[in-house]
């Protein structure tokens, strides 16, 4: 087998059927499978998968693993050359598989490969970027990153001008459509598994370059993310998700300092972010805006009270008010 696709499902059923469909008439060339690792859907995502694409390994969990374990699931139940790791909410152009798979076989020095993401409305979503450090997120927190054009003291993740138009070496690239090299990946463990929701492929990617495989971006394989655009709700649970990770990301990599740094930043991020809205909010005064403040609100308060290395060696956290979640309009 050339190539196994997996894809992670959590009452996905509304875009895994595009998303499977794409595959399918999409690819023309290349042997592969397709693995779905289901977290206990409960929307008929396994049913309708098993009724239309029987090909399709369905992996049942039975509840929500998360990215990385849900992955992990199909990871190791793969057995091809390549594994994509694949969002349900993505549309494979035609014969982008394909193509993904034969710039691989040309770079066979490669441990991993990115391809172009593109908006639903075609313009281009980033999806390959720079390794976060703590230097760079003080640039982002302190609203820095647009002078990346005079300095690249101001780099934050973006590659400065280059909007995926060309082949480079890339630090890593974004979990909704990357493919490793079976065999590195399996050896690597897959993901970590202590990264519940974001941070997963930034982690994998370091240790695939730590291994001395470079990770390289084609911009001829193209997909169509549908995700990463919505602005509607700001729930508390997924953004300290986010926060969780990072601690875990800098205390791995860079130790029980960094996470500490990371702390800091986290906060003057939040609050010059607090301090925009408010302004935004007098002129002109939203139900979206005041969710995101009182998302802020809360997000900042867990922060202040978290020992970061605390959490990360033992898991000591302040606990989340379920009456301060933010409820959908």
């Amino acid at each position: 087998m050339k190539l196994s696709v997996v894809i992670i499902c959590w009452n996905d059923l509304r875009v895994l059927r595009d998303c499977l469909h794409s595959i399918y008439q999409g690819t023309h060339s290349t042997d592969f499978e397709v693995l779905v690792s289901d977290n206990g859907s409960t929307d008929g995502s396994v049913e309708f998968i098993r009724q239309r694409y029987p090909e399709v390994r369905v992996l049942e969990n039975r509840a929500n693993l998360g990215f990385a374990k849900g992955n992990n699931v199909g990871i190791r139940a793969s057995n091809a050359d390549y594994v994509l790791i694949l969002n349900p909410d993505t549309i494979i152009h035609d014969g982008a598989l394909d193509r993904l798979v034969q710039f691989a076989e040309r770079h066979p020095e490669a441990g991993a490969f990115g391809c172009r993401v593109l908006n639903p409305d075609g313009t281009y979503q980033t999806s390959a970027r720079l390794f976060p450090t703590v230097r760079r997120y003080w640039v982002s927190a302190l609203g820095l990153k647009k002078l990346a054009s005079v300095s690249s003291l101001f780099l934050f993740e973006e590659y400065p001008r280059w909007f995926g138009e060309t082949e480079r070496p890339i630090d890593w690239q974004s979990g909704c459509c990357v493919m490793f090299r079976g065999d590195l990946l399996r050896s690597l463990g897959g993901f970590d598994g202590q990264f519940f929701y974001h941070f997963e492929e930034v982690d994998l990617c370091r240790r695939v370059w730590a291994a001395g495989h470079p990770i390289l971006f084609t911009p001829e394989a193209v997909i169509t993310h549908l995700g990463g655009q919505s602005v509607g709700r700001f729930p508390v649970r997924f953004e300290i998700e986010k926060h969780r990770n990072r601690y875990r990301y800098f205390y791995k990599h860079f130790g029980p300092q960094a996470a500490r740094q990371c702390r800091r930043l986290s906060i003057a991020r939040i609050r010059v972010r607090q301090l925009g809205y408010m302004l935004i909010s007098l002129w002109k005064p939203t139900d979206l805006i005041q969710r995101r403040l009182e998302m802020y609100r809360e997000v900042v308060r867990w922060n202040k009270a978290l020992d970061p290395v605390g959490f990360v060696e033992r898991g000591e956290e302040p606990r989340v008010e379920q009456s301060a979640l933010p409820q959908p309009s």
